[in-house]
C-alpha cells in the first residue's frame, strides 16, 4: 500500500482520483488544491507519491514538480493533464516527471501507472 497525496484545484477531480487509489488499496494521505500547497503537503507528509494535475491557480502542476524534485530529488510524481496539454506534459516529464494520466480517468491507467511509477 502506498502513501499517495491527490492535488488538484477541482474537489470533484481530487474524490474521483481518491475513490479510485482506495480501491487498488492505496492510502490518500493528503489533498491539496494547487502547486504552493502541494509543495507544503509533500513536506509535512513525505508521500510515496503525487498524483499532480498541471493547470491549477496561485502555483501550477509543472512549478510545483520542479519545487518537489529540487527539494526531494526521488520524488515520484505522475501528472494528470486534460486532452491537449502534451507541450506541458513532456515539460512536467522532463521536470522530473514519471508519468501521466489523462483526465477524465480511466481507472486501469490510472492503476497501471500507479504501480510502474511504484515499482
Amino acid at each position: 500500500m502506498a502513501k499517495i497525496l491527490v492535488v488538484d484545484d477541482a474537489k470533484f477531480m481530487r474524490m474521483t482520483l481518491s475513490n479510485i487509489l482506495k480501491k487498488a488499496n492505496h492510502q490518500v494521505v493528503g489533498e491539496a488544491e494547487n502547486g504552493q500547497e502541494a509543495i507544503e503537503r509533500y513536506r509535512d507528509l513525505n508521500p510515496d507519491l503525487v498524483t499532480m494535475d498541471i493547470t491549477m491557480p496561485v502555483m501550477s502542476g509543472l512549478d510545483a514538480v520542479k519545487g518537489i524534485k529540487q527539494e526531494f530529488p526521488t520524488a515520484k510524481v505522475i501528472m494528470c493533464s486534460a486532452m491537449g496539454q502534451q507541450k506541458m506534459v513532456v515539460e512536467a516529464i522532463e521536470a522530473g516527471a514519471k508519468d501521466f494520466i489523462v483526465k477524465p480517468f480511466d481507472e486501469g491507467r490510472v492503476i497501471e501507472a500507479i504501480n510502474r511509477t511504484l515499482s
